[in-house]
């Protein structure tokens, strides 16, 4: 199962970079009636139809903010209306959270979406140079943040996330972070980032041990998934735990325990919940049950 791609990866979006520095192309397909156009606003989605939902396309309107690539020969573009006057027929109701509909849209149109809404999030995030305080100016199609003063190129910043099922037998190790809805009692995968110098092994056995005290020995690498909420690449892992005995990092974990195989099947009845289906942390979850199979 490892093969199947996670939620906002795979799909058929070529994202041809090398047209981001072709000017002359950028503007005719920018203006291309043809071309496809998806919106944000504040960080939401324009999407359409709340049973089956789907990225709602435009046609170009203005000159877009950001290219995001070519799919069947159609150019896709990305604009962030937050603060300025809607494109006929949308209005602001019609935006909505990603996380509300991810799990439920078509491939192509969750990439793009999470494309758009991970870098109208860094660059909101990095409006002035870091190194001078000047002004920043989009370049290269939106990929590149130029400083007006110091003229130093920027770049779009990944936080690199280890996430891992670690587990002993037929048991698995799931935690239930602070974060999550008390109503839900939803158990999940551990997780964490990734520190300077740090191999992503060495990140994996970190993290299991500081948030629950479990040892872990042998890591194996699952899949990556890109995590837009806000800014994550999610890089999963299936890690061996050479001990057992739980020691709870309060300030970071609600709670955190080992599960059967059955358990984790019989989750609903047994009165907790799993990770969504959009999620890597499910997909490791699924995959070491099939494995037990």
């Amino acid at each position: 199962m490892k093969d199947q791609p996670n939620h906002y990866s795979g799909g058929a979006l070529d994202r041809a970079a090398q047209l981001r520095e072709d000017t002359a192309w950028q503007e005719r397909a920018g203006a291309d009636a043809a071309s496809r156009v998806v919106l944000l606003h504040d960080g939401q989605v324009l999407v359409e139809d709340n049973e089956a939902p789907r990225a709602r396309l435009l046609a170009p309107f203005r000159a877009p903010d950001l290219f995001l690539g070519l799919a069947e020969g159609i150019a896709y573009f990305a604009c962030d209306v937050t603060g300025e006057a809607l494109p006929d027929g949308v209005v602001q109701e019609d935006f909505v959270p990603l996380r509300g509909v991810n799990a439920l849209l078509p491939e192509l149109d969750a990439t793009l979406l999470a494309t758009a809404r991970g870098m109208f999030n860094w660059r909101r995030a990095h409006k002035f140079c870091p190194l001078c305080g000047g002004a920043m100016q989009a370049a290269r199609a939106g990929w590149v943040l130029a400083c007006a003063a110091c003229g130093t190129a920027h770049f779009p910043r990944t936080d690199s996330a280890v996430i891992m099922l670690a587990t002993r037998g037929d048991q698995a190790l799931l935690g239930q972070s602070h974060r999550f809805p008390l109503e839900k009692n939803m158990y999940s995968t551990l997780a964490g980032f990734v520190e300077p110098g740090e191999s992503l092994e060495d990140a994996v056995r970190r993290e299991v041990f500081e948030e629950t005290g479990v040892r872990v020995g042998a890591v194996f690498y699952h899949s990556s998934q890109p995590w837009p909420f806000p800014a994550s690449l999610m890089l999963g892992f299936q890690a061996e735990a050479i001990s057992e005995q739980i020691v709870l990092q309060e300030d970071e974990m609600r709670d955190a325990r080992w599960f059967s195989r059955a358990e984790i099947r019989d989750h609903a009845a047994l009165g907790f919940g799993l990770p969504g289906h959009d999620s890597i942390a499910r997909r490791l979850i699924e995959d070491w049950l099939a494995q037990g199979a």
